[in-house]
């Protein structure tokens, strides 16, 4: 019998309990870089890759672009035909980006870069 696979829900951006206490002391530099790393595995499991880390910030990338000289090969050494897969490709591919950082507090926030 197979087994099906299910939708994963989005990663959630919020860090688990017991990092740190609300309330408390802010945490420090070792504290926000393991809620760092807690987020990203998080957003890696849903799809993302990291593009580049810095101590406190993160750059994560969703998407590929197109390779469009492997394309444009393609489409002369197919007489044309495969410049409509190629127009295609190029309309729906996207590539998503989105910054973290962890602030003083050890809030996680977001930018969604171009």
């Amino acid at each position: 019998m197979k087994r099906r696979r299910t939708v994963r829900e989005s990663a959630s951006i919020e860090p688990p309990p017991g990092y740190y206490v609300a309330g408390a002391e802010p945490p420090d530099a070792a504290q926000r870089a393991l809620i760092l790393d807690w987020v990203v595995s998080r957003r890696i499991a849903s799809g993302w890759r990291v593009e580049s880390r810095s101590g406190s910030q993160v750059v994560l990338v969703r998407g590929q672009a197109v390779n469009h000289v492997l394309h444009a090969f393609l489409t002369v050494f197919s007489c044309l035909v495969w410049g409509v897969v190629w127009a295609g490709l190029a309309l729906v591919n996207r590539v998503e980006r989105e910054v973290l950082t962890v602030d003083a507090q050890g809030r996680i926030v977001t930018v969604s870069a171009p």
